[in-house]
């Protein structure tokens, strides 16, 4: 019972809070050398052939030999920066990208028709933009690798701030914005017509609804605000996109574009902080 009771109380959280989330498991910042040098196939493999023979053969000599060898194996094949820079790190930049591409989908999935085609339609740009660079000679590959990662960082931030977005709309199309200035406005006349006329706990209490019904109205216009700034960016994020396909090929330098880049993604840092001081707001309310 209690269980269904907490349940309950979330959902009832959720629904009444647009900027509250699940927690999402995140994806480690930093790859996990003793995981890839123990738990990949080849490894794996070779470890259960010789466990899977010395159980066949009942000669216990040959699993204290796999497992020593394991040891020496796992020690120094994750320590080795000749393993890291060849097999591991290309194992942990695949899994990232993988992870990366679940984490869009799903979160493109939350969005209706129209916002899933901008989405793709920026996802195609987006590629459009990284083929024409490679076909830049003024783009050395390294250089080209870390732009692409900041284009990458644009396209999840538009997908997070459409999903935003489209979550803030639906939270303002369920509210009666008319009937809730309405009921300010009777508690508004019931305070100024029974000054001095009513007992004091019943004002107070009139009063408290009357503040509770700005809070309200207040929490409405705060959404509002943060909506037009979100779809400002996403606005310019979209465009620029379009801009940079059409300049690419002719850029001279590699910094016309990394600047470019780069004020896209301050740009969005800024809507960070406005959407963490909006969902501030809304706790407090």
């Amino acid at each position: 019972m209690a269980q269904t009771n907490n349940r309950a109380l979330q959902e009832i959280h959720l629904s009444e809070n647009p900027a509250a989330e699940t927690p999402e498991e995140k994806f480690p910042e930093k790859p996990s050398y003793l995981k890839y040098t123990f738990a990949n196939p080849y490894n794996l493999t070779l470890l259960g052939g010789a466990l899977l023979a010395s159980a066949l053969t009942l000669n216990p000599l040959i699993a204290v030999a796999a497992l020593g060898l394991e040891g020496l194996w796992v020690l120094h094949g994750s320590q080795s920066r000749f393993m890291q820079r060849m097999l591991w790190d290309p194992m942990y930049e695949k899994e990232r990208l993988e992870y990366e591409q679940r984490r869009r989908m799903e979160q493109v999935e939350k969005l209706g028709q129209g916002g899933q085609n901008r989405v793709l339609q920026l996802i195609e740009k987006e590629k459009q933009i990284q083929q024409l660079a490679m076909q830049n000679p003024s783009f050395t590959g390294d250089l080209l690798r870390h732009e692409i990662t900041k284009t990458h960082n644009l396209v999840n931030a538009f997908i997070d701030l459409a999903v935003t977005c489209s979550r803030y709309e639906n939270y303002l199309a369920s509210i009666d914005l008319k009937q809730i200035e309405a009921t300010r406005s009777h508690w508004q006349q019931f305070i100024e017509a029974n000054v001095g006329k009513v007992d004091a706990v019943e004002m107070d209490i009139a009063k408290k609804n009357f503040a509770i019904i700005n809070k309200r109205i207040e929490r409405v216009a705060e959404i509002r605000r943060y909506l037009k700034i979100a779809y400002g960016q996403v606005n310019l994020i979209e465009n620029s996109f379009q801009l940079l396909a059409d300049q690419i090929v002719t850029m001279q330098s590699p910094n016309e574009l990394s600047g470019q880049l780069d004020e896209l993604l301050d740009g969005v840092e800024s809507i960070k902080e406005t959407a963490k001081e909006t969902e501030q707001i809304l706790r407090t309310l």
